[in-house]
């Protein structure tokens, strides 16, 4: 997610407090603002630049911040007098490249272990690097060196193992209320459309943040331990593709352009997907509801199918 035109100087802040029992919560909260990209600002709290997905990141954060009994508030800020906006980027720039130069170190130690212990690495820091990637808001030069080295690295594996396939049964999966997370992208709104047409024709979709799945709802492309989503190598789409056996052959080029788009791999040279999640971006700067995002995603998925294969 890229905010590079934050030049003028436009933030949020997350100020709050716990009480001194909730040492688990805190450690919970702390994790979530790593996992978010912030920087801490002194003692008044934490920063990050401000865009509509970062502000929902604050709110329900502040939300659970309150449930623990806390006291949270999140502050648009628009300047602060004894930092200048480069100075700020600075500390972005400067805690995505720590995290680069990290997974640069375990690549190399990486590419000297034996063939065998090298599939689930490679694949474990590909994830760590979308994870970064995600919150890399002013573009870091190490995004792309960090890249290709993954692609360097995951075309002398050459072809990876699949990971087995745990056994479902269908009939479970009918009529059923599936939910995903907020802020749908190419991943989601292709694997909605592919649960739709080949699943289950009357699925319905519904939007919860992390760790607030309800009870009897098929979770995919989430971070639950249930339901359906990235698995191995395989981004959500693959694995729903896989577990429900669908072998259309235009059903694979899609899931080759999601893959592509959304692990930021080029594992299949597909380009595509790219042009989709863009899309589907642009359409959440304008505002649009998640579940008209989904819906209008859904349809850009089907006009795909349709297309003359190529």
């Amino acid at each position: 997610m890229s905010v590079r035109n934050n030049k003028s100087g436009s933030w949020l802040l997350l100020t709050f407090s716990l009480p001194a029992k909730r040492a688990s919560q805190r450690v919970e909260i702390w994790r979530k603002l790593q996992r978010y990209g912030t920087v801490p600002l002194g003692n008044s709290g934490y920063l990050l630049p401000s865009s509509p997905s970062n502000e929902e990141r604050f709110q329900w954060l502040a939300t659970s911040i309150r449930k623990y009994s806390g006291d949270a508030s999140v502050v648009h800020v628009g300047s602060i007098d004894n930092l200048s906006v480069p100075q700020l980027i600075g500390r972005f720039s400067e805690a995505r490249t720590r995290e680069y130069q990290e997974l640069i170190q375990e690549l190399e130690v990486l590419s000297s272990k034996q063939a065998a212990g090298k599939n689930v690495g490679l694949s474990r820091l590909q994830s760590r690097f979308q994870e970064i990637a995600e919150v890399d808001f002013f573009k870091s030069p190490l995004q792309v060196r960090v890249k290709e080295l993954l692609e360097r690295a995951t075309s002398s594996q050459g072809t990876r193992p699949a990971l087995p396939v745990r056994k479902i049964n269908t009939r479970d999966y009918k009529g059923r209320v599936w939910v995903t997370r907020p802020k749908p992208g190419v991943d989601r709104c292709s694997s909605a459309w592919l649960i739709r047409r080949f699943i289950d024709p009357k699925a319905r979709f519904a939007f919860a943040p992390e760790g607030r799945v309800p009870t009897g709802y098929v979770p995919f492309d989430t971070f639950h331990e249930e339901g359906f989503g990235h698995r191995g190598d395989d981004c959500t789409f693959e694995t729903l593709a896989k577990q429900f056996h669908i072998r259309d052959p235009r059903v694979a080029v899609i899931g080759q352009m999601i893959h592509d788009a959304d692990l930021l791999d080029d594992h299949f040279g597909r380009k595509e997907g790219y042009g989709v999640d863009e899309i589907l971006k642009g359409w959440a700067r304008k505002g649009l509801a998640d579940d008209k995002i989904l819906e209008k995603g859904m349809e850009l998925i089907e006009g795909l199918y349709h297309a003359p294969p190529k």
